[in-house]
């Protein structure tokens, strides 16, 4: 048994779009002249823009169809997305991916975010070269918790699951990868808050911890 795939989630691991979302949503709250809550926004966490905006229009009794809602949220999104400063790598990723690939290491993505958003952001920051294929769990059945990414990941990978492993930041993230039996690394961010590192093998605070010297104990 040894180390030949690395599958990783995006968000919270690779970038932190979470940022960006929250300022693309006040800004369509601002456009549509409600006033949402933190805990109301709170609430919102980890569902789909549709379901953000069915809730939106239910609560404020708005006249607009949650198409015409995701589509102003949706073009401010993307502006964020190009044009604010703040926005980059999580860091130590970068170099991290480099580690893997320069080592043979096959990598997938295994995300929740559409393949809309993965396709933006390897344009972006220039990641398409090192991946040998990408998964979007907005166009599977199940979502995480569910193992269905991470096992499909494996099979695009090519190799048995003992040889793989996910690296994840969020409690459904860890809990998939559990239930499909693959090792996982949690990346514990200065921004996730409230997750559950129980079931992952190890944590980490800094990507340097996940080089293959350092976790080859595990393999």
């Amino acid at each position: 048994m040894s180390l030949k795939a690395v599958l990783f989630d995006m968000d919270g691991v690779i970038v932190d779009t979470e940022p960006l979302h929250r300022k693309a949503y006040f800004k369509t709250f601002n456009e549509l002249e409600i006033t949402v809550s933190e805990d109301l926004y709170t609430s919102f966490t980890g569902a789909s823009t549709k379901r953000v905006c069915e809730t939106l229009i239910h609560q404020f009794d708005l006249d607009h169809t949650h198409e015409t809602i995701a589509t102003i949220k949706r073009t401010h999104f993307k502006d964020y997305f190009y044009n604010d400063d703040e926005f980059d790598l999580i860091p130590g990723v970068r170099e991290l991916i480099q580690h893997y690939y320069e080592n043979g290491i096959t990598l997938i993505l295994a995300s929740s975010a559409t393949m809309t958003t993965i396709n933006m952001v390897f344009e972006k920051f220039g990641l398409e070269k090192y991946f040998n294929g990408k998964i979007s769990g907005a166009d599977l059945k199940e979502s995480k918790p569910h193992p269905e990414v991470f096992l499909l990941a494996a099979e695009m990978a090519g190799e048995p699951i003992e040889n793989c492993m996910v690296i994840e930041d969020s409690t459904n993230g860890i809990l998939a990868a559990h239930r499909a039996n693959i090792f996982c690394a949690a990346y514990r961010s200065p921004h996730s808050k409230n997750q559950d590192y129980t079931l992952a093998n190890t944590v980490v605070s800094d990507y340097e911890d996940l080089q293959l010297d350092k976790i080859s104990k595990y393999f």
